[in-house]
């Protein structure tokens, strides 16, 4: 067990994953999940389903965890929250198209985690490229996708139950702090993965094909960055601002005349 002080596991406000019915419902002959666990703490499930990746792990392994106290987003950036206050989970992912289309998958996990929760919280879920998840313009969940080998995990990090003063940065925001109609964390994971698999499996059907899929246009019809003033922090340190018009077949984002196909951005007022 880490070291560092645990969280209270009493709180009725925030019930245990219930591990058992979650398998049940979603580890069955012929889903794309083949395994589900709960873990009670955790540094980071991405870092445990990728060494499970590594150690030949079959596709369709989730691991959720209760607390996990070292995960890790987009650009290194690390954060933790209170037990059961969320959703961290990660899943593998063993793609058989062409890797030069894997680009897709973390906007898919985006459009999984939005669009079944907008129609069960009833709340205007929106995507700002390439995967965070916002209501209005507060971050709601991130996701982050690691290859690793011939395989792919990707994580979800979801506030739930948080309350203000528990947020990690004042533009974070949860389902309870946006009133939404739905705060129990089992259906939502089951929404989320079941979204996840119907998408993969017509992406995989569609050898990886976006447009083919109908996975573009649904991502487009969710994305609040196109048709924003934005600025991108791009991966050698340079800034590039202007108009996001779009996002091309291959999942960039369209600035100006440039296509970029990862950075941090920022959306301006």
């Amino acid at each position: 067990m880490p070291d560092h002080p645990t969280e209270d596991y009493s709180d009725l406000d925030r019930p245990p994953l219930r591990e058992h019915a979650l398998r049940t419902a979603l580890v069955r002959l012929g889903s794309l999940w083949t395994d589900l666990r709960v873990v009670r703490d955790t540094g980071s499930t991405n870092a445990d389903v990728a060494a499970a990746a590594r150690e030949g792990a079959a596709e369709g392994l989730v691991v959720t965890a209760e607390h996990q106290h070292s995960g890790r987003g987009r650009l290194t950036r690390q954060w933790s929250a209170p037990a059961r206050s969320g959703l961290a989970v990660s899943v593998l992912l063993r793609p058989t198209f062409p890797r030069s289309r894997w680009g897709w998958l973390p906007l898919l996990v985006g459009v999984a985690v939005a669009a079944p929760l907008r129609r069960t919280s009833e709340l205007d879920l929106r995507l700002k490229w390439p995967n965070d998840v916002l209501v209005g313009d507060r971050k709601l969940a991130g996701v982050l996708a690691e290859v690793v080998d011939d395989a792919v995990v990707v994580g979800v990090g979801l506030n739930v139950s948080l309350r203000a003063d528990e947020l990690p940065v004042p533009t974070a925001t949860s389902l309870v702090l946006e009133g939404s109609e739905v705060v129990d964390r089992d259906p939502v994971l089951r929404g989320l993965l079941r979204g996840l698999a119907d998408r993969y499996g017509a992406l995989s059907g569609a050898h990886g094909d976006a447009v083919a899929s109908g996975l573009r246009e649904e991502y487009v019809g969710l994305c609040s960055t196109i048709g924003r003033e934005v600025e991108v922090e791009l991966p050698d340190g340079s800034q590039l601002r202007g108009p996001a018009t779009d996002v091309d077949d291959d999942g960039a984002l369209v600035v100006g005349d440039r296509h970029v196909a990862a950075g941090d951005v920022v959306h301006l007022r």
